[in-house]
This record gives C-alpha cells, structure tokens and sequence, in this order.
C-alpha cells in the first residue's frame, strides 16, 4: 500500500501514527505528495489533492484520515483502534473543529505578508483559544484516557502544531490539558512524525 502525506499536515500525522501503532511499516510505503502546486503530478493519483490519501493494495484510492485508519485496522483482524459511542462521537468533533481552525490559520501564515487575511488570523486565533478552554474542561473525559481512539488521535495532532505556529499557545492556562499531552507526546508515533519546524 501507498500512503501519499505532506510532512507537516495534521491530518495526514493521524494516519502515519496509526501506521506505527499496528506496526505496518513494512505494509505501507510513505510517499510526500507535493500539493498546492499547479499541475503537480499527485492530482493525477488524488484529483482532490488533500492528504492523507492511501492507496490500497487493490490499487482503490481513499482519503481521510479516519476512514484510512479505520481501513487499515481491520486488515489484520486485531483492531486497536476504539470504537467511539456518541459521547466519543461529541469529543471526535470538537477535535475536528479544533484541527481544521488552527490548520486554516497555519496555512494563512504560510502566504507571503501581503496575502495573508488579518481577518483569518485572528478568527482562528480566537477559536484556538476558545477551543482550547473547551478541552481544558473535557480533557478528564474517561474517552480521552481509553485504549487509543481517533478523538485521541486528533487532538495531539492538532496540539502538536504548536510547533509550526509560535502564536498558537495553547498551554497557558490549560495544565490539564499539557499533563494530558505529555502522555500522547510520549508515544513512540507521536515522536516519529514530528512536523518539520519552519
């Protein structure tokens, strides 16, 4: 199988952990994808051009990062990866929410000066905040503290930007919330798919 990833997408973090956590390294082949470039040749493999995109062993492409997961965790018949109930279904979202804000926001800063919308910054950046006040109160949820799940899974990746965004502090004010990552930050995946510091 062929998993195409950009190093410092959030989203595409989520599937390359997962692939250390159920040990497929040898299964799955790593690919950079060069994205939000004209006529790059991955729109060719994914019209979509968003990563992750993985290409399974029947040559059947699919993206997103929980539905590639989901997919993987069953190859083996030893599924690792918790299956959420509604109140996991509730946290998922709020994870979701919280990843493609600061994405958007990173990715606004990525532009030249002259591009970037003031506007943008600080909308996502009054998000971050309020997002992470938000989890500062659910970060205690059992959910949050089972066997490994996507709701998990989300929101290092999404904490772990912090590291392409110095603006994006999330960690003052939060202890719960640090205490939390630490453990997450701990995780041999976690280490191993560090985004590249700009």
């Amino acid at each position: 199988m062929k998993l195409y990833i950009t190093p410092n997408s959030p989203y595409a973090r989520m599937a390359r952990m997962f692939v250390i956590e159920k040990k497929f390294e040898p299964r799955v082949e790593t690919i950079v994808a060069q994205t939000r470039t004209p006529n790059s040749p991955y729109y060719a493999i994914n019209p979509s051009g968003r990563v992750p995109y993985l290409v399974r062993d029947d040559a059947v492409g699919m993206e997103e990062s929980a539905l590639i997961c989901a997919y993987l965790d069953q190859l083996d018949g030893k599924p690792i990866l918790e299956r959420p109930s509604l109140e996991g279904q509730r946290l998922e979202a709020f994870a979701r929410s919280m990843v493609d804000g600061v994405s958007v926001w990173n990715r606004e800063l990525t532009r030249p000066a002259n591009e970037r919308s003031p506007t943008i910054i600080r909308h996502e950046m009054e998000r971050a905040r309020r997002m992470a006040d938000l989890w500062e109160r659910e970060i205690d949820h059992p959910w949050m503290h089972a066997p490994l799940n996507m709701a998990q899974l989300t929101l290092g990746c999404t904490l772990g930007l912090e590291a392409r965004n110095k603006e994006f502090d999330w960690r003052t004010g939060h202890p719960k919330l640090v205490t939390w990552m630490q453990s997450i930050a701990r995780r041999p995946s976690f280490i191993a798919t560090a985004p590249l510091r700009p």
